[in-house]
């Protein structure tokens, strides 16, 4: 295939409105253009295809896949193993996330992810580090051994870690980090995201004014809405600066809990798709280990041997579907919340979640039923006959 290429015969969505009748032209690894398919210039080489072409999806919470977890591998060969899986469920870009861990551990994956970037990984995005300064008492799946409060060593070194990343977010929570931190984590560039946390509105609030945006997996591991006190799921809700992850596996959480909160969340596009994704995705796997302890994967989910919940049996493409026929969204709502949003939150929309010219030539292919048929990253076809 020639560096210029045209993609005809499929709706295009370019993450704000739908093109019939219209091709999308490719050059090298971005978008070039959507127009009309009588106006493709001479020379560009036509890519017959059907259904509808999507901007890629952007994960910004994906524990493993393959069959790997990055806990354990925390290694270049497990981030290209994680980003390879979840390419055929739609995910065109991703930050591979670790979940607390001793520092060794974490040290690795920051060394391996700034590796990654530099060998341009397919896929890799950056790192998400969920924890380890969480709050015990919302630990979820974390080990409790570990979760530990920020020290200026752990500040210093995350800072260090964003030099060398693409993107880096973390999550924490107040009871673990005072608000300068996140104040001084913000400015040195780095996504901070409260959550694992059994915080008070009004915390959270400040934790916002202080540079935190976003806020991992809505209602899950956090204080709850209660008629005296919000939480910190009513303070994702009620502030307008705030993103909020949300997992539609129909699990995590009611689909009308998910109603109520995209109903009543100031500031709008601000609650995204992630998977939380584990080592399962894209394989038949019925159990596998984190920090010691077996997972087990059943009816959908996967849960400690205690019934905790860890992590989500989840790809992209099924949360689209989830939102778009459980919970009843517009298609392009749906796929906004997995492309657009997720890279607006994490200061990327200017090259990912839509299509532009200049913008990443990551595509989907779906059918009319919502399957994915075809895939390409950068221009380069990733999945698909």
């Amino acid at each position: 295939m020639s560096d210029r290429f045209a993609l005809t015969g499929a709706r295009i969505f370019d993450g704000a409105d739908w093109h019939d009748d219209a091709a999308l032209v490719v050059k090298d690894d971005t978008v070039e253009a959507i127009l009309p398919t009588g106006a493709i210039p001479s020379g560009v080489s036509r890519v017959e295809t059907t259904g509808l072409l999507v901007p890629g999806f952007v994960d910004i919470q994906v524990n493993g896949g393959g069959g790997v977890m990055l806990n354990d591998h925390p290694d270049v060969a497990s981030i290209e193993t994680i980003c390879r899986a979840h390419a055929p469920f739609g995910t065109t870009a991703l930050l591979p996330t670790l979940i607390t861990d001793i520092p060794a551990i974490t040290a690795a994956a920051v060394t391996a992810g700034a590796e990654a970037a530099r060998k341009k990984v397919r896929g890799f995005l950056g790192l998400h580090l969920e924890g380890p300064h969480l709050s015990v008492a919302r630990k979820g799946a974390h080990d409790p051994a570990l979760i530990r409060a920020m020290t200026d060593a752990d500040q210093a070194a995350l800072v260090a870690a964003r030099r060398g990343l693409p993107v880096l977010l973390t999550t924490v929570a107040p009871e673990s980090v005072e608000p300068a931190r996140v104040t001084a984590l913000a400015a040195a560039g780095i996504v901070v995201s409260l959550g694992h946390s059994d915080t008070g509105y009004a915390t959270a609030t400040a934790f916002a004014a202080a540079g935190a945006t976003v806020v991992t997996h809505l209602f899950n591991a956090m204080s709850q809405i209660g008629n005296r006190e919000p939480g910190l799921a009513g303070a994702a809700i009620d502030t307008g600066s705030f993103y909020a992850g949300i997992i539609a596996d129909g699990i995590h959480v009611h689909p009308g809990t998910m109603t109520l909160a995209l109903n009543a969340k100031k500031g709008p596009g601000k609650i995204l798709l992630v998977t939380d994704a584990m080592a399962t995705i894209g394989t038949d796997m019925t159990s596998f280990t984190l920090n010691g302890r077996t997972i087990y994967r059943k009816d959908g989910s996967l849960r400690l041997a205690d019934g905790t919940l860890a992590g989500a049996d989840l790809d992209m493409i099924s949360a689209v579907r989830f939102v778009h026929r459980v919970v009843g969204l517009e298609l392009d709502e749906a796929l906004r919340m997995a492309s657009l949003y997720p890279a607006e939150a994490i200061g990327q929309a200017h090259r990912l979640g839509r299509f532009a010219n200049g913008t990443a030539a990551d595509i989907v292919g779906l059918s009319e039923g919502l399957d994915v048929k075809d895939v390409w990253i950068g221009g380069e076809k990733v999945f698909g006959a």
